[in-house]
Order: structure tokens, then C-alpha cells, then sequence
């Protein structure tokens, strides 16, 4: 493969080796999930041969924007939109006969973004927007009174003075502050941030700051018109725009050792070192994603950038700003992509196959529940599961201690039941090595 995976973004607890032949070991998939899957009813059992199958990974660098050398992960997603700005417009109608009072209508001015294909004022109407919502996050260290700059990235505010920006950005320092777009700079306290998502809260108590809209992923598709704000290489002046498409959804993203990115939207709008924690937003200006890696190949980087999905955000973020951190569920098993053989001899994802129970002292979430190895997990509340990463991605949705319905398959026979999400440990079993297969 011409990918290659490195990166500096800290080492995560979740991290784990790569299998050496797809299918031959059986993966932990301790991290919990994220966006959620199309509703579907669960699929009928077949009768055909099923096999596991590996897990294959996308290289990609997460860059630390350095103003004082320092790397950082930066992926940009870009979205048009045009702006319709409406004027304020009198109309006098006076009476024929009577000179009775005149009666004005005032028409509101209403700012609209709307879907246009292409015309550079789509970017001109998002910039307008939300450049104004994205800031420079600087990064540094404070030792007798001197602060050294270390790195910088992007961040985007949120309400209530909290912003938004990546773990990776802000992981190693001692102090932060933000720049906003007009140039004036703020000390910040770190609310908190979280590995597995890459995500983390800043806050500044600051009246008056314009927050982003969020939006949803739920209608995005790939060829759509996107659009990145962020700062690359932590230059003076504020945030820069740049312009591209969706170009694939559901992305597992591999950033060094740190543990992967699920659930992903990839773009190809040109992004650089510094944009880690920007916005990414759709025509109508409204967040669809937070920035966070690029893509990179034996040449550099290949012009494909990633952002996290704002549904993952908004849960990630809401915790932090509630507890100062996040806790991940856990249902405690060891599963593997589980596959069917069709009739005609193509392999169809079929669901996440349960290999093993985790055997910690109070027992798994899934066996007090009656799953058992082989189960293979089909749905997880109404979103289909058809792969190991489609099970994280639904439940880093969900809160510890959650209570969610999961339908597994056993011997051809769907069997539903109700869990209660554990909270992860920090160090689950090692992997099992045992090959596993479908049955016949």
C-alpha cells in the first residue's frame, strides 16, 4: 500500500496492534461508538458460508500547527452556500378618501443561506457567517512568568464562551489562549478533553462571542458542497476559507498510535498544518464536522482531509462541559467483522460477531444480558450494524450507565435484549488469538 500512518498526536490508551493476517486474530473493539446507521429491519439469516474478515486502516497525520515549531493534526471539510440578504422596505398604501392613518409594512431582514452550485458568493455568504465563530488556538508553556508558544490550531465557539477544538491540539501544554478573528486575545482554562475523540473545551468568561450553528450529518452526501474555517499555520490576520466537496462518509481514521477515528467525513478541500479544530460546514453555514486529520501517503499528503461528526461533538462536548470529562461505554466484548457468502460468491457484510466475552471481575455487559460468542450483533437500538466499527461508532453515541437494545443472530434466529453500558477500563484484556469463521 502507498499509505503510510505516522503522526505526533499523544499516544491513546485504547491504542492496540495492527493484526497480522486479516480474519487470523480477533480484535478487542473496547472503545464505544458514533454516528449512527441507517434504520433498517434485521437482516433475514442465510444459509451461506460466512467468514471474518481484517480490519483495513487509512494512513493518515494529525499535525500540531506550530508558531514555535510543534506539530499538529489538521482535517478541513468544506461546504457552499449563498447568502440572501433581504432589505428593510416600506410600503405606504394610503386611503382614496379619507385622510385616515398611514399604515407601513416593514419586511425583516432575513440572512439565508441557500444551496447554489458553485458561485464563489456560496463562500462569500459562509465566510460572512462563520469566520467570525472560528478562532486561532494558541498553545505554549509558562515558566517564571515568560510564555513560550509551543503550537497552534483552530477552534470554534460554542455558547455560553466555551470553544470547541481537537485533544491533540492541546494536549501537552500548560497554557492556552485564543485570537479571535478581530485580533484580540484571551487567556483560557481547559475545561477538559478526550482522547478517544480527539475532542476538547476551552472556556473564556467573555460576553458577547458569536457562536456556530450546528447542524447534522444526517443528509449529508458524498459530492456535496463543503466548507473549511480554520487558521493553518497559525498566521496573523485570523481564519482562512477554503472550498470543496464531501467525498466519502463513515471513515475509520488510523493517526500514529493514538486510537482511531471512527465514523469520519472525508473532503477534499485543501487543508493545512493549524486547521486541527476548525469548522467544517455545510451550503446553509451550520457545523457538520470539527477538523481533525489528513490523509498521507508516501509522497505527503494526498489532498483528503477528515473531521469528526458534529453529532459526535455535541455528546463529547456536553459531558465535558457537565463533568470535565468523558466517559466511554463499554459491553464488553471482543468482536471481529463478520461476513456472509452470497450466492453468487460475494462477501456482504453481515454484523459484528461477538469472539469473546470479556472476563473482568464483575463479568461482561453483554453475557449478564445472554449473548455468547458467535452471537453476531445485527442491530443496536434502530440503527443497523453490519461491522466492528459500525458497533464503536453507534455506541460512542451513548452515555455509561445508558440503557440500550441490541439484537444479535444466533443460529439463524434473531434474539433482542436490554444492556446497561459499563464504563470502559483503562486496560482491557490483551487480544485473543484465535482464528474465528462463520458457520455453514
Amino acid at each position: 500500500m502507498d499509505d503510510i500512518t505516522h503522526g505526533s498526536t499523544p499516544e491513546s490508551p485504547d491504542s492496540r496492534s495492527e493484526d497480522p493476517r486479516p480474519g487470523s486474530y480477533v480484535t478487542p473493539w473496547n472503545v464505544p461508538p458514533s454516528a449512527p446507521g441507517p434504520v433498517t429491519e434485521p437482516p433475514q439469516p442465510q444459509a451461506r458460508g460466512r467468514k471474518s474478515r481484517g480490519h483495513i486502516s487509512t494512513g493518515v497525520v494529525a499535525f500540531v500547527s506550530a508558531v514555535v515549531g510543534a506539530a499538529a493534526v489538521v482535517g478541513i471539510l468544506a461546504m457552499l452556500g449563498l447568502f440572501s440578504t433581504g432589505t428593510t422596505e416600506a410600503i405606504t398604501t394610503p386611503l382614496e378618501t379619507t385622510p385616515s392613518p398611514v399604515t407601513t409594512v416593514v419586511q425583516q431582514i432575513v440572512n439565508e443561506i441557500i444551496a447554489n452550485g458553485g458561485d464563489d458568493s456560496v463562500a462569500e455568504a459562509v465566510a460572512i457567517k462563520v469566520v467570525p465563530s472560528v478562532v486561532t488556538v494558541e498553545v505554549g508553556d509558562l515558566e517564571d512568568n515568560v510564555l513560550t508558544l509551543t503550537g497552534s490550531g483552530s477552534g470554534v465557539i460554542m455558547d455560553d464562551g466555551f470553544i470547541v477544538t481537537n485533544h491533540h491540539v492541546i494536549a501537552d501544554a500548560t497554557v492556552t489562549r485564543i485570537v479571535l478573528q478581530d485580533g484580540r486575545t484571551y487567556d483560557t482554562e481547559i475545561v477538559g478533553s478526550d482522547a478517544y475523540s480527539d475532542l476538547a473545551v476551552l472556556k473564556i468568561d467573555i460576553e458577547g462571542l458569536p457562536p456556530i450553528e450546528f447542524g447534522s450529518t444526517d443528509d449529508v452526501i458524498i459530492g456535496q458542497f463543503a466548507v473549511a474555517v480554520g487558521n493553518p499555520l497559525g498566521q496573523v490576520g485570523g481564519a482562512s476559507l477554503t472550498t470543496g466537496v464531501i467525498s466519502a462518509l463513515s471513515r475509520t481514521v488510523e493517526v500514529g498510535d493514538q486510537s482511531p477515528l471512527y465514523g469520519m467525513l472525508q473532503t477534499d478541500a485543501p487543508i493545512t498544518s493549524g486547521s486541527s479544530g476548525g469548522a467544517l460546514v455545510d451550503a446553509e453555514g451550520t457545523l457538520i464536522g470539527i477538523t481533525s486529520a489528513i490523509g498521507v501517503g508516501r509522497g505527503g499528503a494526498e489532498g483528503i482531509g477528515y473531521a469528526i461528526p458534529v453529532e459526535l461533538v455535541e455528546r463529547i462536548t456536553a459531558e465535558i462541559i457537565k463533568t470535565g470529562t468523558v466517559l466511554h461505554g463499554f459491553i464488553g466484548i471482543y468482536g471481529t467483522d463478520y461476513v456472509e457468502t452470497a450466492d453468487d460468491g460475494a462477501l456482504v457484510p453481515g454484523g459484528a460477531e461477538i469472539a469473546e466475552l470479556w472476563d473482568g471481575e464483575e463479568g461482561s455487559a453483554a453475557g449478564r444480558v445472554g449473548f455468547e460468542a458467535g452471537d453476531v450483533i445485527i442491530l443496536v437500538e434502530e440503527s443497523e450494524i453490519t461491522s466492528m466499527e459500525d458497533l464503536v461508532i453507534e455506541l460512542r453515541l451513548h452515555h455509561v450507565g445508558d440503557e440500550i437494545e441490541m439484537t444479535v443472530m444466533r443460529d439463524g434466529e434473531p434474539f433482542t435484549a436490554s444492556l446497561v453500558l459499563d464504563e470502559r477500563p483503562e486496560d482491557p484484556a490483551p487480544i485473543v488469538e484465535e482464528e474465528t469463521s462463520g458457520d455453514e
